[in-house]
């Protein structure tokens, strides 16, 4: 067997399938190596199972959405983006559809659509693939990389390549794969790693009030972010209490910024918005009207006009009024503490779920060691990056999956036209 290769990808994710598929489209001899038993686990999982494959946004939106350092990605984005990876899965069997908030998934809804047309479009340009090859360590000669160090069932051996592209992902969800092995390679050619943390993360939560919600689901209300009794950050959209705090799409957008708060022991706390298209004049004007007109009834059958049934206990316990009181027995000031509530219910933020619950890592090999125009190494030659195993992370909405599609195919361009 050969073991020269003009380009070898590690990792057989989102950014590696892409770096090999396109390698190999350009003439290389590509061997794409996968330590899973298949390619794409962490694909197949994504949006619940869906694939948020990009977001529709152009450009200069959709930078908006990515940190720390977006402009790193501008020439990425110019050689492949969002049209192009529609444009690709389309040709290989797998349709899409944009939806609400310009995120686009496959029409069948289904993740492994998505992973089997890029199958497909690597199998086309003959990529060697090998499964179970667990790397070891990076060759290094005279500042150059020329090969690697494989553990496999065969047992271990030497592969040498004029290019090596590291598509190893980040740490979250470590059971497809992502164990951060990635970081211990770039650590070893001198590469500076920003501390890997969760992102687009669960939050925990103290007291159990959220837990008492479990399962229930908000649309359409606004959280903000204080940390240390200032509003810092808030997002619009829904939300879902847990056994363990909070979750759903504004939490998730909002987890960045929280964890890296709690890092450094801020006081963070979440509060909820519950009815945030009306001010506080014209929501006291609606309870007015809603007690003078269903007085009668008790304030835990009243507050079904406000809130959903699973919140109204919490509710009402958190303003101090029985549920067994009248409506209109009550009191102005009580009546203005439930107005409060409903614009601002808080939740004391203690901390966040582990990586195997963080859909993405923040956190990773620093951008300026890189070249952004090429995702070359500034400290070794021939050695790539690309994907989440880069200090960049983004919001919800299919922005990281495209940052994983373009430093791969940036890579892979980068790689031939050096040859």
């Amino acid at each position: 067997m050969d073991n020269t290769y003009d380009v070898i990808v590690v990792g057989a994710g989102a950014a590696g399938l892409i770096a090999a598929g396109r390698a190999a489209e350009l003439g290389g001899k590509v061997l794409l190596l996968e330590k899973m038993e298949r390619a794409g686990r962490k694909l197949l999982i994504t949006g619940k199972g869906r694939c948020n494959i990009t977001n529709d946004a152009p450009p200069s939106e959709f930078l908006k959405h990515i940190h720390p350092n977006s402009r790193f990605l501008r020439h990425a984005f110019a050689r492949f983006f969002s049209n192009d990876i529609i444009g690709l899965l389309n040709a290989n069997g797998c349709a899409t559809v944009v939806e609400r908030g310009a995120r686009v998934f496959p029409v069948s809804n289904k993740a492994a659509d998505v992973v089997n047309a890029l199958m497909r479009w690597v199998s086309h340009h003959k990529v060697e693939i090998r499964y179970r090859h667990k790397v070891g360590a990076l060759l290094i000669e005279k500042g150059e990389v020329v090969g690697l160090r494989v553990h496999s069932p065969a047992g271990n051996h030497v592969l040498h390549a004029k290019s090596l592209i590291l598509c190893t992902g980040g740490k979250s969800y470590p059971a497809t794969g992502s164990d951060g092995d990635g970081y211990r390679f770039a650590v070893s050619c001198g590469h500076t790693i920003e501390t890997p943390r969760p992102a687009l993360v669960p939050l925990e939560t103290a007291g159990n009030m959220a837990q008492r919600m479990q399962g229930l689901s908000l649309k359409n209300v606004r959280a903000r972010v204080w940390v240390n009794g200032k509003m810092v950050r808030e997002e619009f959209g829904e939300m879902l209490f847990t056994e363990f705090g909070v979750s759903g799409p504004i939490v998730l957008t909002l987890s960045r910024f929280i964890v890296d708060e709690l890092r450094i022991q801020s006081q963070v706390e979440l509060a909820v918005d519950l009815k945030p298209a009306l001010d506080e004049t014209k929501l006291d004007n609606r309870l007015v009207r809603d007690l003078k007109e269903y007085g009668n009834e008790r304030m835990s059958s009243l507050c079904r006009k406000w809130l959903p049934a699973a919140m109204i206990p919490v509710f009402l316990e958190q303003t101090g009024i029985g549920g067994g009181k009248a409506g209109h027995q009550l009191a102005a000031g009580e009546r203005r503490k439930i107005l409060l509530l409903m614009k601002d219910l808080r939740f004391t933020i203690t901390g966040c779920r582990p990586f195997k619950e963080a859909i993405i890592t923040a956190g990773g090999v620093v951008t300026p060691e890189i070249d952004a125009n090429t995702m070359e190494s500034k400290l070794v030659r021939n050695l790539y990056f690309a994907g989440e195993l880069l200090d960049l992370d983004a919001d919800t909405g299919g922005y990281n999956l495209q940052i994983a599609f373009s430093t791969g195919w940036l890579a892979a361009e980068s790689c031939i036209k050096s040859r």
